[in-house]
């Protein structure tokens, strides 16, 4: 699993029924901004292709832990996050280890 999630790639996976897309982002370079920028509209795009191709797969976007505490939990971001409904799968590289599933639903106010 590490291989996969310290390369930026998308996954599809499908287990117990249950049929998930993951884009994976790596958020080095000199800009998050622009990382999220970049990450945000392959995202929505990816989520509008399934859509319309009536692909019943959730999507992720997934992003290493410390990337998720020090930018995703910027107000500013949040509301960007929440406006366009991502969902998450928070990663602990070192560990090789998911760390959370997040919803944007769930996410503080």
């Amino acid at each position: 699993m590490l291989i996969y999630l310290l390369a930026e790639k998308t996954l599809l996976a499908e287990q117990n029924n249950r049929r998930i897309v993951v884009e994976i982002k790596s958020f080095i370079n000199p800009s998050p901004m622009r990382d999220f920028e970049l990450a945000l509209g392959q995202y929505i795009v990816y989520r509008d292709i399934l859509d319309l191709s009536e692909k019943n797969y959730a999507i992720y976007l997934a992003v290493k832990d410390t990337v998720f505490e020090s930018f995703f939990k910027r107000k500013s971001v949040q509301a960007i996050v929440k406006r366009h409904e991502v969902e998450f799968i928070v990663f602990n590289d070192e560990k090789e280890e998911i760390v959370s599933w997040i919803s944007s639903r769930d996410m503080e106010k």
